[in-house]
């Protein structure tokens, strides 16, 4: 989906049509952005960066709250028009997915037939904008997407594959960081076509292990099956950040808002979860995760907050830098009331429970920003 919450906000306000429309947290209380609309992108705006950097170079810009009930709601509608297509969906965020309809062909007709019906349903149905990419893998496919947005539909074929992969930065593949890049660039690697053509002995000093798998992607290789699940088997949010971002201040503000929407999409769905994982990418894309598992599971935001935070503390103490991404999971779900968890005394659980239900009643009726926790 193309700018997805911002672009929300123009769909239930027209007046927001061709503004720039930021969403995200308070400027006078340490908040970042969320989501931009395009016009707000043509200033720099982009997600992650602090709300008052923000409005510092967008200065006309429409500040909005993040309204998580909303985005899910619509994030049903179009997962629902997938369906439609095929049951083999691989939920990336609330407005990515990867499809895989090669058992659909037959009945609906070609990979770019079916892709186009869905853009134009996604459209026509809920007055959205999606970009499609189209390929034999799931690199290529997000590759795609992302080639020709906003409303964009590119389709990467076994005949133009490589023509469309070799002019592209080297940064276009995954696992190349900045860190990365600016050594590739160093030994004038700039291109994919000058990596696949670059010894590999200089490469294996530059990727080590990862150095196989790092050409099969820029020969647009990749083997990874499309993961679907008819029933969830975790709920995650994760924000990949357009700079990378070393500061603990705006890393705690962006988990504990990842913490948040999690909770209240378990409460959403009546579920609780038993294990809370971190997702750390740094500026090299090296990637690890930090989990912790409780002895009954939960919904309660200050518990999975408290958790989430003593992770994350504990991560910053021995590991801290630069991330392009932080994400907060959660996963072990079971239907809500199958125990109570012991760090708090039953009054005080029954006392975050209702503090809980009216956050969600208040931020459902005023945004996602209406109420905030304290840090």
């Amino acid at each position: 989906m193309d700018a997805f919450y911002a672009s929300v906000e123009q769909l239930d306000n027209p007046d927001l049509v061709g503004k720039a429309v930021i969403v995200g947290g308070d400027p006078k209380q340490r908040g970042v952005v969320s989501a931009a609309s395009y016009e707000a992108r043509k200033f720099g705006v982009h997600s992650a960066m602090p709300m008052s950097q923000a409005v510092r170079i967008c200065p006309d810009a429409i500040v909005l709250p993040v309204r998580m009930k909303r985005y899910v709601e619509l994030s049903k509608q179009i997962h629902a028009i997938f369906q439609q297509f095929t049951p083999q969906i691989e939920p990336i965020s609330l407005d990515e997915a990867f499809l895989d309809v090669t058992r659909s062909l037959q009945l609906f007709g070609s990979e770019e037939k079916i892709g186009r019906v869905i853009k134009d349903q996604i459209r026509e149905k809920l007055g959205l904008v999606a970009s499609v990419g189209i390929a034999a893998n799931k690199f290529l496919a997000k590759l795609a997407s992302d080639l020709d947005k906003p409303d964009g539909f590119v389709v990467i074929t076994e005949k133009n594959r490589q023509q469309t992969l070799d002019p592209l930065p080297v940064s276009k593949i995954w696992g190349v960081g900045k860190v990365t890049e600016k050594t590739l660039k160093s030994k004038g690697i700039n291109t994919i076509k000058q990596l696949r053509e670059t010894p590999p002995e200089i490469l294996r000093s530059i990727f080590g292990d990862q150095i196989s798998h790092t050409l099969r992607l820029a020969r647009g290789v990749d083997n990874r099956e499309v993961e679907s699940s008819r029933e969830a088997k975790s709920i995650s949010s994760e924000q990949t950040f357009a700079t990378d971002i070393a500061d603990k201040h705006i890393l705690i503000d962006v988990l504990l808002n990842q913490v948040e929407d999690v909770a209240q999409r378990l409460r959403l769905n009546d579920l609780e979860a038993k294990t809370i994982t971190l997702k750390l990418r740094y500026e090299d894309f090296r990637t690890i995760t930090r989990s912790n598992t409780f002895n009954h599971p939960t919904n309660v935001t200050k518990i999975l907050w408290q958790e989430a935070e003593q992770v994350f503390s504990k991560w910053y103490k021995k590991s801290a830098g630069a991330l392009r991404l932080l994400g907060f999971g959660v996963s072990g779900l079971q239907k809500a009331g199958s125990g109570q968890h012991e760090l708090f005394p039953e009054p005080e659980l029954e006392k975050q429970k209702r503090l809980d239900e009216a956050f969600d009643k208040i931020r459902s009726k005023f945004g996602h920003d209406a109420l905030r926790r304290g840090k």
